[in-house]
């Protein structure tokens, strides 16, 4: 949404709402900003939720199994878990080809990795939502 329409509908005029939104910028509380790609109009349409239980759960391999998942242009979300899987990633691949792939390549090599369990995504129904406001 631009200044502008954000500033009609919130009721303020362009320039009190493009101060609001440094403001927030500067206080963390905006983030960034972003494209919302459709992972399926540049032919990754195949996502998968993938469960991580590691073999074992030190700092050091933690650290090292984490800078691998984040270099990961496939891994596109990844979450460290309270209780047993200690990860949750989704993955995206261009089809089950790619990411049977991926997964005997790429995930089975991720450090300290005890256990991989895979469920693929059937639809998307909500994503990229934010928290609510």
């Amino acid at each position: 949404m631009t200044a502008t329409a954000l500033a009609g509908k919130v009721g303020l005029t362009v320039a009190p709402c493009h101060r609001r939104l440094r403001e927030l910028e500067r206080a963390g509380v905006i983030r960034g900003y972003k494209a919302d790609i459709d992972p399926a109009a540049v032919g990754l349409g195949f996502e998968a939720i993938v469960f991580v239980t590691l073999r074992q759960v030190d700092q050091a391999t933690m650290e090292i199994f984490e800078n691998r998942v984040a270099d990961n242009p496939n891994i596109v979300e990844a979450q460290r878990l309270f209780g047993s899987p200690d990860y949750l990633l989704k993955v995206i691949a261009e089809d089950l080809p790619a990411y049977q792939r991926f997964y005997d390549a790429e995930l089975t090599s991720l450090p300290g990795v005890e256990r991989l369990t895979s469920t693929l995504v059937m639809k998307n129904l909500k994503s990229n939502a934010g928290p609510p406001v």
